[in-house]
């Protein structure tokens, strides 16, 4: 079990925790700054080395106006066995006016018999800027068979802000259920990954997301050596978001594909190197 609440101000042209709390199996390093760009970097940690049966994770994140935040994990996230039951993650994350936010976790590990449920809520600004990636990865068992987890619901909601319609009443941009359940025995086809057994993800939300973007990303992933599809996303006002989802058999080549689409978008946008995260 762990609580994790963080907010990220600005403070004389550098970003710094206004809030920081953690209760239980969560908690973030102390702060770094990778460049002179003004963005803190946290990285958060899990004591407790993975989650189990039962286990409730919550993680609250604010990035006030103008603020600028990297957020990523320690290792791995592993979920191991949870047998007649299941661990869960619920994180709710907000960008005021001109923040952006950078949540590049290691991938999650799902090993036999683990089920896992992950729901992440993000409100955002007109203005505001959300890159965030995400890695799932199947544990190793005893046979050395792959795809042996019970499952893993991811399940990410947008929405928008903006003046007259704040909260859950926010305009919505995007919500996207996946629900990855293995077969016992080898199949392939829509519902079973394509006989993949990794899966990537990156979403965009940005006032410069277009459809330029969406085919530059997707001549980028071409020869990556997954297969990757981009999709685009526009709420009635005008915010666009952008989805990009690869499958393969390798954390290694997700990793790889992932990283050159971030470097894109921090190179381009801010002129910050490409992110260098490395922990050992």
């Amino acid at each position: 079990m762990g609580t994790l609440r963080l907010s990220i101000g600005l403070r004389q042209g550098r970003s710094v925790a206004t809030r920081q709390f953690h209760e239980g199996a969560l908690r973030v390093l102390r702060p770094h700054y990778l460049d002179e760009s003004g963005q803190v970097c946290f990285v958060m940690v899990n004591p407790g080395g993975a989650y189990l049966g039962a286990d409730l994770f919550v993680i609250d994140v604010e990035v006030e106006d103008g603020a600028d935040l990297l957020l990523a994990t320690q290792s791995a996230t592993k979920v191991y066995r949870t047998p007649g039951s299941f661990a869960e993650q619920r994180m709710s994350v907000r960008l005021g006016e001109r923040a952006r936010l950078e949540l590049v976790p290691d991938q999650l590990i799902a090993y036999r018999e683990a089920s896992y449920r992950q729901g992440s809520l993000y409100t955002v600004s007109p203005t505001s800027s959300l890159v965030s990636t995400e890695i799932i990865t199947p544990g190793w068992s005893p046979d050395g068979a792959s795809f042996r987890y019970e499952e893993v619901r991811l399940r990410n909601e947008i929405r928008v802000e903006t003046p007259g319609r704040m909260g859950a009443g926010a305009e919505l941009l995007a919500l996207d259920n996946l629900l990855i359940r293995p077969p016992l025995t080898d199949v392939t086809g829509m519902g079973f990954m394509e006989g993949f057994s990794h899966l990537g993800s990156l979403v965009v939300v940005d006032p410069r997301v277009d459809q330029g973007l969406a085919d530059e990303l997707s001549v980028l992933t071409a020869g990556a050596g997954a297969h990757t599809g981009v999709s685009l996303t526009r709420t009635v006002a005008g915010t666009t978001g952008l989805i990009l989802r690869s499958l393969s058999n390798s954390t290694e080549v997700l990793s790889a594909l992932l990283g050159s689409c971030t470097a894109l978008l921090r190179t381009r946008w801010t002129g910050q190197a490409p992110l260098n995260l490395r922990k050992y």
